[in-house]
């Protein structure tokens, strides 16, 4: 059963969008506030989080970057502002998706779907396998979402997380730009390829020993991206 963590201030909405997930069998756990819902993070360990952008006591903005330096969940934002600048700005800071209020139930539900699908790992490798990947001084966990450094857990964001999924499980391909705006982002993203260098900048100065002189995530010049460093 997946769980969900839902963060909204309107006591009536919180409530709604838990009895709808609820008949879908998910489990939810509700939170009224910034605070109260990054203290649930850690208790419920979610597999997604549904968060609105205005809260009474912080910017939605601030949680979604709290829970994206915590742990690799995905965050679906909800807002009444409709502006293209405040979406782009929510998916920069590594929400998965941004819907506007009003919004139809059955559409946060699809959108739901569609982002744990994106990020599912609960289904065992064939035959039993090891769920791990371990490349170099690099261990990546597919099923727990972990990955570690020379043993120590280095925490990314979801997006990071995916970035890095991707390029280790194909060592030998090189992915554009676009390639991976697709993959890990979405065809229906709002923003551009730069997103995917900043991340990659990130995920740079948390894994690499030295940023400017990486080893694992490789820029192949007029081409994109490439995993590394030894064989995967």
């Amino acid at each position: 059963m997946k769980k969900i963590l839902v963060i909204d201030d309107e006591a009536a909405l919180r409530d709604l969008i838990e009895l709808v997930l609820r008949r879908e069998n998910y489990q939810v756990q509700t939170a009224e506030n910034g605070r109260s819902g990054l203290q649930a993070l850690d208790s419920f360990q979610p597999d997604l989080v549904v968060l609105d952008l205005m809260l009474p006591d912080c910017s939605g903005y601030d949680v979604c970057k709290e829970i994206t330096k915590k742990q690799a969940v995905p965050v679906i934002m909800l807002s009444a502002k409709n502006e293209i600048i405040d979406k782009v700005l929510g998916l920069e800071l590594g929400a998965e998706d941004y819907m506007t209020k009003p919004f139809d139930n059955r559409e946060l539900l699809a959108r739901i779907k569609v982002v744990l699908r994106r990020f599912d790992h609960s289904e065992p490798e064939s035959g039993g396998e090891d769920t791990r990947i371990i490349h170099e001084e690099l261990e990546f966990d597919l099923e727990t979402r972990v990955v570690r450094k020379n043993g120590a857990q280095v925490s990314l964001t979801a997006k990071e997380f995916r970035i890095l999924e991707t390029l280790l499980k194909r060592p030998e391909k090189i992915y554009t730009r676009d390639e991976l705006l697709e993959l890990v982002w979405g065809y229906d993203f709002l923003g551009d390829s730069r997103s995917v260098d900043m991340t990659i900048m990130r995920l740079r100065k948390k894994l690499e020993d030295d940023a400017e002189h990486p080893k694992y995530i490789r820029t192949i010049y007029g081409f994109g991206y490439q995993l590394g460093g030894g064989s995967a």
